[in-house]
């Protein structure tokens, strides 16, 4: 049996961001059921940070975690994790309302006129935007710099990651849990459920409610435009209904139907129809013929009931910590979300409100009746 003071399930951006926090101050193991870290969610996110991106709490979580990334970006190198790109939402006739509802609940937002969102993106379409804004610093992540930067942060710890280590059981037993796994046995004190769609399925395996976490499912697809030139310069482009996006990456653009279809937790790939209906709303919007598709993947972001992180010790098992349900946000928010769940392992003041510790409490969902 291998022990460690903390077991981490999981070594997508969570976890590792988490166990990399952890390991300054414990003894700590992380174990993955894939044969590498980042497997699912991580590798296949989509990559922006967007202040304006998510719930109130969400937006709350994205200040705290820009500060962490600039403190980042000190010890790396400016730019080394953050490269603005601009996201630019436009609205089609019919869209009017969910674009004023944005608007409205954001910050440093400018509203631009139809002609300056043409000269950021010249594919958009003159006749179907009505409406434009662009929240100007939205960066693209380094999501391979920043996952490597906490890996080698909790290497140098002394922390260990086992691979190929799918989780059977867990027991708590003399004050220690006891897991049983695909590999072999190990023990902790505190185990962090860092397991991503499979976070409700490990609370599971402890003994716990679940806390109704649901992945869905979402696509994306590389093709090439030969109709424009500099499209690495061009913003994130997205709807107003978040019924497609466009962002540039090495020359080509990432097209995604922005779905998120229910799916049970599984290594995803994208459905051909929901790839093609989503091009095709799209290209409602732009001037670019797709003719071919480079190449397609799919990934699962994993959200509550309530949009919002779960986050923190469960009331119904000793030592038993939640760190999922990140939905979409989960790459932008990892450096505040480690930095507050290493606060509460360890016993540490949080530097986050009151309010927003209880809005990410997984007590929220005791007996509230929810299923995943």
């Amino acid at each position: 049996m291998k022990a460690a003071d903390i077991i981490v399930i999981g070594a997508g951006m969570a976890g590792i961001s988490t166990a990399s926090r952890l390991a300054e101050q414990a003894e700590v193991m992380v174990l993955e059921a894939e044969s590498q870290p980042g497997y699912h969610s991580t590798s296949r996110s989509a990559a922006m940070f967007i202040l304006n991106y998510g719930n109130q709490v969400l937006r709350e979580l994205n200040q705290h975690s820009k500060c962490l990334y600039d403190e980042l970006e000190q010890d790396l190198g400016k730019g080394s994790l953050l490269n603005v790109r601009g996201d630019l939402m436009v609205a089609g006739a019919d869209e009017i309302e969910q674009f004023n509802h944005y608007l409205a609940n954001s910050t440093g937002l400018d509203v631009i006129n139809i002609d300056e969102a043409l000269q950021l993106c010249p594919a958009l379409r003159k006749d179907k935007v009505h409406k434009a804004a662009i929240e100007r610093g939205a960066a693209d992540i380094d999501v391979d710099t920043l996952l490597q930067h906490y890996i080698r942060s909790f290497k140098e710890n002394n922390g260990q990651i086992e691979y190929n280590c799918r989780i059977k059981s867990l027991t708590y037993k003399n004050n220690r849990w006891l897991i049983t796994t695909s590999s072999g046995l190990y023990s902790a004190s505190t185990v962090v459920n860092a397991a991503g769609a499979w976070a409700d399925q490990v609370g599971a395996l402890a003994g716990l409610d679940p806390v109704g976490l649901i992945p869905k499912r979402r696509s994306a697809a590389l093709i090439k435009v030969s109709e424009h030139e500099s499209i690495d310069n061009w913003p994130l482009v997205l709807s107003a209904s978040e019924s497609w996006y466009a962002k540039p990456q090495s020359g080509l653009l990432i097209v995604s139907p922005a779905d998120e279809d229910p799916v049970q937790p599984h290594d995803a790939w994208p459905e051909d129809l929901v790839l093609a209906e989503g091009i095709d709303r799209f290209q409602q919007f732009m001037n670019i013929e797709v003719n071919r598709i480079e190449n397609s993947w799919a990934g699962l972001r994993t959200f509550a009931p309530d949009k919002n992180p779960v986050v923190g010790f469960s009331s119904q098992a000793q030592g038993f910590f939640w760190l999922a349900g990140q939905g979409g946000y989960g790459i932008q928010t990892a450096p505040v979300l480690a930095q507050f769940s290493a606060d509460l392992i360890l016993n540490h003041a949080p530097k986050i409100s009151d309010i927003l510790i209880r809005a990410l409490s997984p007590d929220r969902f005791i007996n509230q009746g929810a299923t995943g």
